[in-house]
C-alpha cells in the first residue's frame, strides 16, 4: 500500500508544516500504515486505531518534544512511533533488537517517560509540569489517559495533587480522557462540541474571571459558583473534576480533527490544570476491530487485514492461563466459599468462563491492584477464600497490601501469578522475573512453582487448601504439554522430588544436583541427561524442603539452583541459606535472570540469551563445574 503523505513526515515538524486541511489525508494514511504494520509483526491493535486522529491533532498543535506528550500505559502509541521518526523501524516492532511496543526514554526524545504499566500520566505529567514552572521554563505536559486507567487510586491521587498551587505555582497541565467505553449519543454533537469549545475559549474564561471578580466579596458569589457548576454539570460531566481544581472541556468526538485542534489550540494557551475529555472508538476505522474490541485488543502474530484475526488451522497447545480458568471453575463447583477477582484482566487472566458461570462470586474491581488485594482480605476475614487471578508483574503495585492486609493476618488468599518470568514481546515492563524474591521473604506466605501443566492444577489446588496466603506461579503461554488430571490432589506440602539421578560413578555429572523451580525443570532434565546430574522438582520455594535439599548435600559434590526468576533474593538464595543454617559447605551454582532488565524478544531466543535452555544450562555447569582447573570435581577426578 502506498503512503505518499506519512512517507514525507519524518518528525512532527514535517506535520506542523501542513495546512490544516491536510491533516484528515495523514490521519488515514496513518490508519492503514498501523493496520498493515501490525498486521506482520502483531501487537496492540485496536487501542492504536483509536488514538490516530488524537495523535496527529497532539503533535500538530503542540511543540514536541519540547512540550511534554506523556501517554498512559503506552500500548495506543504506534502513531506516535510512526509520526516521531520511527516509521521505517516498525518492522521490528517487540522484537529481540528492535523497537518497544512501548514508550522508552532512551528509544527517542519524543518518548518523556517510560510506561507499560497503567495509571502513572498524570502524575509524571505533573511534575513535568511543575518542574517548568520551577525552571521557568515555558512548556506543556500534556497526560493521556484512557477510562480504564481512571478507574486505579493514584490516577485520582495525582488530579488531587495537580489541582491545587504548590508555593503559588501551578503546573501547565492537561489531562486528556480517553474515553473509549461510552457511545458518542446525541448530546454530544454539535451542541456540545460548540459548547466544549466556547468553554475552552479565552471569552468564557475571561468573562468567568471577571464575573467572579465582581461578584466577590458579595452574597451572590457562592450562589453565582453553585449554579455554574451545576449548569455546567447538566450538559457535561466534568462536575468531579472541577472539585479537583482542573477546567473541565467536553466531551467531543475524538475522531473529530475539526473539533480537536481547535479545541487544543485554546487549551494550549490556557494556564494551570486543565481537563479534556473526548470519546473514542477501540479499533476505529476498521469494522473488524470495532465490532469486537476485546478480540481485537491485540494480534498474537500475523494476521491478513483483509480477512482479520482467525483461528488457527491446528488448535494452540493448552496454556497455563487456560488450566487456570478450568480449575477455577472446577474448585468453584466443589467450594461454595471460592471467590474470583481480578484487576480488570479477565481475558488475560482466564477468568470468561468463570464470569459466565459465576457472576455472583466474580469481581472485576477495575485496575486497582492494591484495592484487589485488601478487598480479598476483607472477604477472607469472613470465611470466604478468595482467588486473586492477577499477573506477576502487577502484584508489584500492591506489595503494601501483601504484607499488611494479607500476610501479617495470616489470611487464606490465593494469588494465581500468571506472566512468571520473562513474557516476551512485551517485555521488562510485563516480565515476572521479581515474585520469587519479593514474596518469599514475607511471613507466612507460601510460594509454589509448578513445573507444568497438571502440576500446576493441583498446586493451585494446594494452596487453596492451606489455611493461610500463598502464590503459586505460572508463566505465559504453553508448557510441556503434560495433560492436567481431572481428579485434583494436594501436593505433599512442602515437599520436593527428585525426577533423575545420577549413575554412580559414570559421566563427569555423577555428583551434580540440579534444583529447579517451575518450567526450568524441563530444560534442566535434558541437561541432567547430558551430564548424567540428579535432577530434582523441587515445587516449592517456600517453605523449602530442606531435608531434600540437606540430602542432596550429602551425597553431591555440587548444587546447582535453576529458576526463571532473578537471581538475586531468589529460591537459589533460598538453598544457599538453609545450607548455610544447616551448616553445610558445599559449592551452589544459582542460575536463573540477571541483574538488568530483559529486553523484549521471542521467549525462547531470550531464555537462552539468559542461559536458561538446555544448552545454556550445560554450558555454564560445565564451565563453573568441570573446565575450571580449581573446581572440586576437577581436583577430585584429578
Amino acid at each position: 500500500m502506498e503512503f505518499p503523505l506519512l512517507n514525507t513526515i519524518n518528525d512532527p515538524a514535517d506535520l506542523r508544516r501542513l495546512p490544516r486541511t491536510e491533516l484528515r489525508r495523514v490521519a488515514d494514511e496513518l490508519r492503514a500504515f498501523v493496520v498493515e504494520s501490525v498486521s506482520k509483526t502483531g501487537g496492540h491493535f485496536g487501542s492504536n486505531l483509536g488514538t490516530v486522529e488524537l495523535t496527529v491533532a497532539l503533535h500538530y498543535v503542540y511543540n514536541t518534544p519540547h512540550d511534554r506528550l506523556v501517554w498512559d500505559v503506552g500500548h495506543q502509541t504506534y502513531p506516535h512511533k510512526i509520526l516521531t521518526g520511527r516509521r521505517d523501524r516498525m518492522g521490528t516492532l517487540r522484537q529481540l533488537g528492535g523497537i518497544s511496543g512501548f514508550p522508552r526514554r532512551d528509544e527517542s526524545e519524543y518518548d518523556t517517560f517510560g510506561t507499560g504499566h497503567s495509571s502513572t500520566s498524570i502524575s509524571a505529567a505533573h511534575g513535568m509540569a511543575m518542574a517548568a514552572r520551577l525552571k521557568g521554563e515555558d512548556r506543556r505536559a500534556v497526560a493521556i489517559i484512557g477510562d480504564g486507567s481512571m478507574t486505579a487510586g493514584m490516577a485520582f491521587e495525582a488530579l488531587n495533587n495537580a489541582g491545587v498551587s504548590h508555593g503559588g505555582l501551578m503546573g501547565d497541565l492537561l489531562v486528556i480522557l480517553n474515553d473509549n467505553d461510552m457511545s458518542i449519543s446525541p448530546p454530544v454533537g454539535a451542541l456540545n462540541k460548540y459548547l466544549a469549545r466556547l468553554m475552552s475559549g479565552s471569552f468564557y474564561s475571561a468573562a468567568r474571571e471577571g464575573a467572579k471578580s465582581v461578584l466577590k466579596n458579595t452574597p451572590f458569589y457562592e450562589f453565582a459558583r453553585r449554579f455554574e457548576e451545576h449548569t455546567k454539570g447538566m450538559v457535561v460531566p466534568g462536575t468531579i473534576f472541577e472539585e479537583f481544581g482542573f477546567n473541565y472541556v467536553g466531551p467531543i468526538d475524538g475522531h473529530d480533527l475539526d473539533a480537536l485542534v481547535p479545541m487544543l489550540e485554546n487549551l494550549r494557551e490556557k494556564r494551570g490544570p486543565q481537563f479534556l475529555h473526548i470519546i473514542t472508538r477501540k479499533g476505529a476505522g476498521y469494522k473488524l476491530a470495532e465490532a469486537d474490541p476485546v478480540k481485537y485488543h491485540a494480534a498474537s502474530g500475523k494476521f491478513d487485514p483483509a480477512v482479520g484475526f482467525v483461528k488457527p488451522a491446528t488448535p494452540p497447545k493448552l496454556s497455563f492461563t487456560q488450566v487456570f480458568g478450568d480449575w477455577l471453575c472446577d474448585m468453584a463447583e466443589q467450594d461454595q466459599r471460592l471467590v474470583g477477582i481480578t484487576p480488570a484482566m479477565r481475558e488475560g487472566s482466564g477468568m470468561v468462563e468463570f464470569h459466565k458461570r459465576f457472576p455472583e462470586r466474580y469481581y472485576d474491581v477495575g485496575i486497582a491492584e492494591q484495592h484487589s488485594v485488601t478487598f480479598a482480605a476483607g472477604l477472607a476475614c469472613e470465611g470466604l477464600k478468595p482467588v486473586v487471578a492477577i499477573y506477576s508483574t502487577f502484584l508489584q503495585r500492591a506489595y503494601d497490601q501483601l504484607i499488611h492486609d494479607v500476610a501479617i493476618q495470616n489470611l487464606p488468599v490465593v494469588f494465581a501469578l500468571d506472566r512468571a518470568g520473562l513474557v516476551g514481546a512485551d517485555g521488562a515492563t510485563h516480565a515476572g522475573n521479581y515474585d520469587i524474591a519479593f514474596t518469599r521473604c514475607i511471613p507466612n506466605m507460601a510460594v509454589l512453582t509448578p513445573s507444568d501443566e497438571d502440576e500446576c492444577r493441583q498446586a493451585l489446588y494446594t494452596a487453596f487448601q492451606h489455611s493461610g496466603p500463598a502464590t503459586v506461579r505460572y508463566p505465559r503461554g504453553a508448557g510441556a504439554g503434560v495433560v492436567p488430571r481431572k481428579l485434583m490432589s494436594a501436593l505433599p506440602w512442602g515437599r520436593g522430588e527428585i525426577r533423575r539421578r545420577s549413575s554412580v560413578g559414570v559421566g563427569t555429572g555423577k555428583r551434580i544436583a540440579l534444583l529447579a523451580f517451575g518450567t526450568v525443570l524441563h530444560p534442566a532434565l535434558v541437561a541432567g541427561e547430558r551430564l548424567d546430574a540428579t535432577v530434582v522438582n523441587m515445587r516449592f520455594v517456600k517453605p523449602l524442603d530442606e531435608a531434600l535439599v540437606a540430602e542432596i548435600a550429602r551425597t553431591h559434590d555440587a548444587i546447582v539452583t535453576i529458576e526463571d526468576g532473578c537471581v538475586m533474593g531468589g529460591a537459589g538464595s533460598a538453598v544457599s541459606e538453609s545450607l548455610h543454617a544447616a551448616g553445610i559447605d558445599i559449592p551452589v551454582l544459582q542460575l536463573g535472570l540477571p541483574d538488568e532488565f530483559v529486553e523484549h524478544g521471542d521467549p525462547a531466543k531470550l531464555m537462552a540469551a539468559c542461559g536458561l535452555d538446555a544448552a545454556g544450562l550445560e554450558a555454564s555447569i560445565t564451565h563453573r563445574f568441570v573446565d575450571r582447573a580449581a573446581s572440586p570435581l576437577r581436583a577430585a577426578n584429578d
